[in-house]
């Protein structure tokens, strides 16, 4: 399997590679040109990704740097916050780390969030890598400079706009991914076919064993394509002024659950059902035909993605929507699909479209007993 490329332009210009390769053997090559030979360099990651890759990338990149150390989170969203950033800001200073160092995020989102978001803020600003090794880091937030870590519960709601200087994807490690985690990081790859690229959703479809199989040719494909479309996005509006804000498809909702099951649900569970909720307001709104919506929502089910959810009041995520940091002016940026592969934003959606979409997901103990 070739290593291949795809190169980031803001404004015209370079601005990083994203580098897809089979294995870690070539990261230290790729890291060469960001002159990291006189560099310190800090590896951050959690407790589950240290322990199957964290000493063979901390020896990758050893002989070619002035020092390379590595600090180690706990794993799990809960543990997104600014407690933790604050953590790795001691660690930093005791190190000694300047403004000409680099941090290396590697890991999941969560890892790669929280290191975009304190190299944006670490003495004003130093560079970074993402080095993401789960299916939603690989194709949905490694790229496009978004960084932030939780508050209070509420996702994402400090963060920045930091870009890294490279994104190294090795596609092996997909492999070592526990069933739930991986199929949590498709609910990203299939809203990238269901903004933008219907034949990318129909491609999903068609090689649904293969991708639940896990086929490695299949896979390195399948994120190259979802890379590729929020390529096409983020270089557009690289600070979500407009058009980038399509990328949060069943975020709105989503985000909304992940808060109420206080984070015992995987992102892309949640995304899963904010698609599902925004794909039936799209219906009902008559956007998408009965058939259309029957099948965007059925099509999660084979990748062991929830549709319905138990155990919440539809009046309060629709009451936690309102907290979304994507609302302007008080009106919620809800993102709808006029067709498979055609979404659009709208600040429309009504308090009761919501809750009665949320109501369309919701699976009551009275529903069991009919």
């Amino acid at each position: 399997m070739d290593t291949n490329r795809l190169q980031i332009m803001y404004e015209k210009k370079p601005s990083y590679e994203i580098v897809f390769a089979p294995s870690f053997d070539r990261l230290a090559e790729e890291l060469q040109p960001l002159e990291i030979g006189e560099k310190k360099l800090c590896i951050i990651t959690d407790s589950n990704v240290e322990k199957i890759y964290g000493e063979e990338v901390l020896k990758a990149i050893s002989g070619c740097c002035k020092k390379a150390v590595l600090f180690k989170v706990p794993a799990g969203e809960e543990n997104k916050n600014l407690d933790n950033v604050k953590k790795v800001y001691e660690f930093l200073i005791k190190e000694g780390f300047g403004r000409k160092d680099m941090l290396l995020a590697l890991g999941g989102g969560v890892i790669g969030d929280m290191t975009g978001f304190i190299a944006a803020t670490y003495l004003r600003g130093i560079d970074f890598v993402q080095i993401p090794t789960t299916l939603l880091a690989q194709a949905d937030s490694s790229i496009g400079g978004k960084t932030g870590v939780d508050f209070d519960g509420y996702k994402n709601m400090v963060g920045a706009f930091k870009m890294p200087r490279l994104v190294y994807m090795n596609a092996a490690t997909l492999q070592t991914l526990e069933e739930r985690q991986f199929f949590s990081g498709f609910a990203e790859i299939m809203k990238h076919g269901l903004i933008k690229d219907e034949a990318y959703y129909l491609w999903l479809l068609d090689k649904m064993y293969e991708i639940c199989e896990r086929d490695t040719d299949v896979l390195l494909e399948m994120v190259q394509r979802s890379c590729a479309i929020k390529k096409q996005v983020v270089e557009k509006d690289p600070l979500e002024k407009g058009e980038r804000a399509l990328l949060n498809f069943g975020h709105t909702i989503g985000h909304a659950i992940e808060k109420a099951k206080n984070f015992t649900l995987y992102h892309g569970e949640c995304v899963a059902l904010g698609a599902v909720a925004a794909a039936y307001i799209s219906y009902k709104r008559g956007m998408l035909s009965m058939e259309e919506y029957y099948e965007i929502r059925d099509m999660f089910v084979p990748f062991n993605l929830p549709i319905s959810i138990d155990d919440i009041v539809p009046e309060e995520i629709t009451a936690l929507t309102r907290s979304d940091k994507k609302a302007e002016a008080g009106h919620i940026k809800f993102i709808l699909l006029k067709k498979i592969g055609k979404a659009v934003i709208d600040t429309t959606v009504t308090e009761q479209e919501i809750t009665d979409a949320v109501k369309e997901i919701y699976f009551s103990d009275e529903d069991a007993h009919e």
